[in-house]
């Protein structure tokens, strides 16, 4: 399902007249014209490396060859040759992730009441257990001064919204609901796959296999990255399948026993020999 979500990411953002520019306003590269060119000794040697792959280029060396004679990566080569600027050769730092995640939307809250002191919001979250430092806190309370008055509301994450699919609709919150509302509204290949999460979830909650195979036709139709690869595997198998969501007998409890049986036998490895191996399993 995250596949399927990833695939459409561009969805999760909400358009905005400020963020709809008019094509004349538009560089073929993709950067808006008032965006000042990037500085600093990284620009400079990405600006250089560009120039350099380029000439070669123009000389009618191949791009192996130009890797051979610089000593490069195949693929280092690949990305500045297939640039038009050396501007796009820059990449974006991404946001990794950081224990602050789960205690933002409250520091975000606590920092629109006004309590703007780092002081103040770290002692309330280290008072409610939160794993955070002050470094951490005063870092993201920094982000929130810069950032305007005015600003959007940061679009949701692939996985945010790949968790609010795959659960319960009563197991999520009230705004997480209205966002994911939204998003289905941008994005109809996300309301049709949630359709088909939403029918596979009855099915393996209600015992209702028979309807597995209209099920995978159904996903195989509409032709959703990750989701149709998922119900087409489900083919190799259906029988066996059709069982599993039919019957009310499994296997989970041999399952069970044969994976407590591997521990034992990694916790002794090396160490004992089969009459103890033995003896663990059976008084365990």
């Amino acid at each position: 399902m995250e596949t399927c979500v990833a695939s459409h990411r561009d969805c999760l953002r909400d358009p905005s007249p400020s963020s709809m520019l008019p094509e004349a306003t538009r560089l073929t590269s993709g950067r808006p014209q008032d965006d000042p060119a990037p500085i600093g000794r990284r620009a400079e040697r990405k600006k250089a490396a560009h120039a350099l792959v380029h000439e070669l280029l123009a000389q009618g060396h191949s791009r192996r060859a130009i890797a051979r004679h610089l000593s490069w990566g195949l693929n280092t080569v690949l990305r500045y040759a297939n640039a038009a600027h050396w501007q796009d050769t820059i990449r974006e730092n991404r946001p990794r992730p950081s224990r602050l995640d789960p205690y933002k939307p409250y520091l975000e809250r606590r920092f629109a009441e006004g309590c703007t002191s780092v002081t103040h919001l770290h002692s309330e979250l280290v008072a409610n257990n939160a794993p955070v430092t002050y470094q951490i806190v005063r870092s993201y309370i920094a982000t929130l001064r810069g950032a305007p008055a005015g600003a959007p509301p940061r679009p949701p994450t692939v996985r945010q919204v790949t968790g609010w699919l795959i659960r319960h609709p009563t197991a999520l919150s009230e705004d997480d609901r209205a966002d994911l509302k939204d998003v289905l509204a941008r994005c109809p290949e996300l309301d049709t796959a949630a359709g088909h999460v939403r029918d596979f979830g009855e099915i393996l909650t209600d015992r209702l296999g028979a309807r597995l195979p209209a099920w995978i036709d159904a996903v195989d139709a509409s032709q959703l990255p990750g989701l149709t690869g998922f119900a087409l595997h489900l083919l190799r198998d259906l029988d066996a399948v059709t069982a599993g969501l039919t019957l009310h007998w499994s296997s989970g409890s041999i399952e069970g026993a044969v994976n407590r049986i591997k521990k034992i036998k990694r916790q002794l490895y090396g160490r004992a020999g089969f009459h103890l191996l033995r003896k663990m399993i059976l008084l365990q």
